[in-house]
């Protein structure tokens, strides 16, 4: 494959934005694609994927590479995936056989799967033998995975109609209204999503919404709702019956849900803004189903947020379960008693899943609550995201 300057330097100005001005990957690569509307489908899908997996191979390539700029980083990368360079003066130095060569004196796991050395040293001590091949799980390269909008069409018209735009997809097994396709395709772009036909969802993101076991009519709280992904697939299981009160803390979030249901087709969702304790109280002992999908590391989803890894710390995902327990402490008083409760993260650590469950059975919140099931889907097992749900009744 040629290389061109032009894109090259894509690459390397979006490195740039991630990497010295701490910004989301998924974010600075929209941003570098629509500054170059001239490019077409080829060079945007070299520049997005050279991204992506320079930035999740970081450490290594950071280790391996003879210089520091972004440049080199980038002729390291290239050259590991078996391509020649071309002789530009910004890849002096790189050297395929050296690299391959200081490439096998490493013994360090967390440095060959590029990861920091406290989140292998986290990973193993809570996960353990599970650890070693759910990482190497999170380090692939993910599907995309559209969720079918059953309130405009079923699963195998819309693979027919995929099918027609020359994008071909298979069913997701296990997975009712999953489609996974079989290349990577600006799906954005086309009629279908225009027209609400479906959206982007992992398939094991679809799990949580099916969890909840809402029917058409009840009122349910998405209570943790950020842009409104899953509100909108309840919206789809409740045959658009119902109400759906779609909560968060975060005011543009929810004006993204709108929007979204605006395209769906959905007429029963209405958003509100958290704005403290009292939007909780109002709503005590309202909602047929709650769901908590609560913020957390993101660990689960590497796979296609590969720089959530250089984002987080320790120090953070302390901090993100103080805010899981404020919400276990607070949220479910708006469950009616024989409701169920969902609490979902698309994490892999027990102690953001099993264990803050645990604890708030034990907690005066709690009491009132029992576990029905709890399901930790790992990435290796599955092959999609990794997540953890748990349902829990509401006594009556």
């Amino acid at each position: 494959m040629k290389l061109f300057p032009n894109t090259v330097n894509g690459v390397v100005r979006a490195l740039e934005d991630i990497f010295d001005n701490n910004h989301y990957a998924d974010k600075v690569i929209e941003r570098v694609l629509k500054s170059n509307p001239k490019w077409g489908a080829r060079d945007r899908a070299f520049i997005a994927e050279s991204v992506y997996e320079i930035v999740r191979w970081k450490r290594l390539i950071e280790h391996l590479s003879p210089g520091k700029d972004y440049y080199q980083w980038f002729g390291t990368y290239w050259v590991q995936q078996g391509r020649a360079l071309p002789d530009w003066k910004e890849f002096k130095g790189i050297d395929a056989q050296a690299i391959a060569r200081k490439k096998e004196k490493i013994s360090s796991r967390a440095l060959l799967q590029s990861i920091p050395d406290w989140l292998d040293e986290m990973g193993q001590q809570q996960l353990g033998d599970n650890w070693a091949d759910e990482l190497t799980a999170l380090n692939q390269v993910a599907e995309v995975v559209l969720r079918v909008n059953t309130l405009k069409t079923g699963r195998s018209k819309l693979r027919e109609q995929l099918e027609a735009l020359d994008i071909g997809s298979q069913p997701a097994k296990g997975y009712p209204d999953a489609l996974i396709l079989q290349q990577r395709k600006n799906v954005f772009r086309t009629p279908l999503f225009k027209e609400g036909l479906f959206e982007v969802q992992d398939a094991s993101s679809q799990l949580v919404a099916r969890a909840l076991d809402a029917e058409p009519g009840m009122r349910v709280i998405d209570a943790c709702a950020g842009a409104g992904g899953k509100s909108l697939h309840l919206a789809a299981l409740m045959e658009n019956k119902g109400r759906i009160l779609s909560m968060d803390t975060e005011a543009w979030k929810l004006k993204n849900t709108k929007l979204r249901a605006r395209r769906a087709g959905v007429s029963i969702i209405e958003t509100r803004l958290i704005e403290g304790s009292k939007t909780i109280k109002r709503l005590q002992e309202s909602a047929d189903r709650l769901l908590l999908d609560v913020p957390c590391s993101g660990l689960g989803v590497l796979r296609r947020n590969p720089d959530t890894k250089w984002k987080v710390s320790p120090e953070s995902i302390a901090s993100v379960r103080e805010v899981q327990r404020n919400i276990l402490a607070q949220y479910p008083s708006m469950l009616k008693p024989g409701g169920l409760l969902v609490y979902a993260t698309c994490s892999i650590l027990p102690a953001e899943n099993n264990e803050q469950v645990q604890a708030f059975l034990q907690s005066p919140a709690g009491v009132a609550f029992e576990l029905l099931e709890e399901n930790q889907v790992l990435a290796q097992e599955s092959g999609f995201d990794g997540f953890y749900i748990a349902k829990l009744r509401k006594r009556e």
